[in-house]
């Protein structure tokens, strides 16, 4: 007998049950477009009622924000799982390189968060500041910096803007196919390298990343 991934899920708990589900409405996005996403067709794909798609996101809408949401907290998890480093700057470019890393790993879901792969989509004001709790982890790496001299000429919020406008711009470049996977490496590499070099507070006997 086949176990769906719902079946499944349910032995493993509410929050499998959710993930099984959120993972089924991706691939319909991703194979049909944001068209195919109907409680009915999502319902289909993970193998279960719909009764539970109502219960647990209480219908299309809460199914979208939730995948919204799951973008992010994945993401947040990827960041959070970075290996420590007594090096403010270091852990800043781990940082930096860790957005493009998630966006590649999961870029439908990058797509969702960032590229408005759900059309109408307007997550509620709960949502966006769960969201927003990714963003303050590169305030924070910058705040770092400029609280050990590293960095100068701007506050962390704004430095951390200009950061966050550039990369998400070259990772959706990346992503949409306009650069090869080693090319883009490269480039990405310099643009970051590029962006932060007015902020640098020089040390002559410093190597920068």
């Amino acid at each position: 007998m086949t176990v769906t991934a719902y079946q499944q899920a349910q032995r493993e708990g509410q929050s499998a049950v959710r993930a099984a589900i959120l993972d089924a409405a991706k691939r319909l996005l991703i194979a049909e477009g944001p068209g195919a996403l109907t409680v009915r067709r999502i319902s289909g794909e993970a193998g279960c009622s719909t009764k539970v798609i109502y219960t647990l996101f209480g219908g299309k809408d809460g199914l979208g924000e939730a995948l919204w949401l799951e973008g992010f907290a994945r993401f947040e998890r990827w960041m959070l799982a970075l290996p420590p480093h007594d090096d403010p700057f270091t852990r800043l470019h781990r940082g930096l390189m860790a957005y493009r890393e998630y966006a590649l790993s999961e870029p439908d879901y990058y797509r969702v968060m960032f590229q408005g792969a759900l059309p109408g989509l307007r997550p509620g004001r709960e949502a966006v500041q769960a969201a927003k709790r990714t963003f303050e982890l590169l305030v924070r790496g910058v705040a770092d910096c400029l609280d050990a001299g590293l960095l100068r000429g701007a506050e962390a919020g704004e430095i951390a803007d200009v950061l966050w406008m550039a990369v998400h711009g070259a990772v959706g470049l990346e992503i949409s196919g306009f650069f090869d996977r080693d090319v883009a490496e490269r480039r990405y590499r310099l643009l970051c390298t590029s962006v932060l070099t007015p902020f640098l507070a020089y040390d002559e006997g410093r190597d920068t990343p």
